[in-house]
C-alpha cells in the first residue's frame, strides 16, 4: 500500500525527512527517525517526530514548536527572566504553551500559588505530556489548571488578577496573529494587577524584525518599562530569538532568583547579560 504523508513530510531514499517552510523564503529539513504520535485535533495537525539531531520534537501542521534538545532555552528564557523581575509572583497565567515546558519551569518556585495555563487545543497538551517529557517533565503539579479555550477571549474577561503574564504563542500567522496585535496587549494590560509584568516572544530578530519592532512598539505604549532581552535557540530560523516585558512598575532584575532552580541554560550571569542586545537591534527598536 502506498503510504500516504503530509506535504512537509517525505520519503528520500529511504529516509524520512520533515521539510519545514519559512514564509516561502526559507526551507530547513530535518532527518525523522520515526512519527511517535500523529493524530489531527479541531485546530491543526499534531505530530510528535523523533529527529536526529534534536530529538522528539513538537511539530504543529509541519511547523517545528520545541524540541527535546533545545526546548529548554526558550521555556527557561521566557520564564525564569520576568520571574527575577516581580518581586513576589503569587498568580501566574500562562497563554499558549501547549508543550508545557513554561509551566514546568513557573513551577519550580514555591511562592507561586496559582498557574493557569490556558490552550486552546488539548490534544496538543496531551501528545506532549505523553510523549515528549523531556519538555513537559510529566508535570504533575496541583497548582497548574488546564484551560482549554481561546486565551484572547479568557484574559478579556479579566481584571487586575495576575501578577504575571507569560505569552507562549506561536508565530504570528493564522489564528495566532491576533496574539500580537494591541487590543490583546491591552487586555493583558487589564487582567495584570497595579505591579503586573507580561513578557512574549517576539520573533527572530534577523528575519522578522518588522514584528519583533511592532510588538515592541505596542507594548511600550500600554506599560510603564518596557524592556527586550534574547537567547539563542538553534532549532528557530536564525537562531537569534527575540522576547518582550511589559511591566507596570518594576524596572529591576534580581538575577540570583533563578539559582538552586534546575535549569539547563538560564543562571545568574545569562539573566544578567541578556538584555544587553546587538546594535543592529538598538537601531531597529528606535
Amino acid at each position: 500500500m502506498e503510504e500516504r504523508l503530509p506535504s512537509y513530510l517525505s520519503r528520500k531514499n529511504g529516509d524520512l525527512w520533515l521539510t519545514e517552510d519559512e514564509y516561502d523564503n526559507l526551507k530547513i529539513s530535518y532527518r525523522i527517525k520515526e512519527i511517535v504520535f500523529d493524530q489531527k485535533s479541531s485546530f491543526q495537525d499534531v505530530m510528535i517526530l523523533d529527529s536526529y539531531h534534536f530529538g522528539r520534537m513538537l511539530v504543529l501542521d509541519g511547523i517545528v514548536q520545541t524540541t527535546s534538545v533545545d526546548g529548554h532555552i526558550y521555556n527557561e528564557m521566557i520564564s525564569h527572566v520576568p520571574m527575577a523581575m516581580h518581586p513576589n509572583p503569587k498568580n501566574v497565567l500562562i497563554i499558549g504553551g501547549g508543550d508545557c515546558g513554561v509551566a514546568k519551569e513557573v513551577s519550580k518556585y514555591e511562592e507561586v500559588e496559582r498557574i493557569d495555563m490556558v490552550e486552546i487545543d488539548k490534544l496538543v497538551v496531551k501528545a506532549c505530556l505523553e510523549h515528549l517529557p523531556a519538555v513537559s517533565g510529566n508535570l504533575a503539579d496541583p497548582r497548574v489548571t488546564y484551560i482549554f479555550e481561546d486565551g484572547v477571549k479568557f484574559a478579556a474577561d479579566k481584571i487586575q488578577e495576575y501578577d504575571l503574564i507569560i505569552v507562549d504563542s506561536s508565530d504570528p500567522i493564522g489564528p495566532a496573529r491576533v496574539l500580537f496585535e494591541k487590543s490583546f496587549y491591552q487586555s493583558l494590560h487589564q487582567a495584570l494587577k497595579d505591579d503586573g509584568i507580561m513578557v512574549c516572544q517576539s520573533q527572530s530578530p534577523i528575519f522578522h524584525g518588522d514584528v519583533m519592532k511592532q510588538s515592541y512598539s505596542r507594548i511600550s505604549e500600554l506599560f510603564k518599562e518596557v524592556k527586550m532581552y534574547t537567547a539563542v535557540v538553534p532549532t528557530y530560523p536564525g537562531g537569534l530569538w527575540s522576547f518582550t516585558i511589559g511591566s507596570k512598575q518594576h524596572t529591576e532584575v534580581n538575577a540570583s532568583k533563578v539559582n538552586n532552580k534546575d535549569t539547563q541554560y538560564a543562571n545568574r550571569q545569562i539573566i544578567e547579560s541578556c538584555f544587553s542586545l546587538p546594535q543592529f537591534i538598538t537601531e531597529k527598536l528606535k
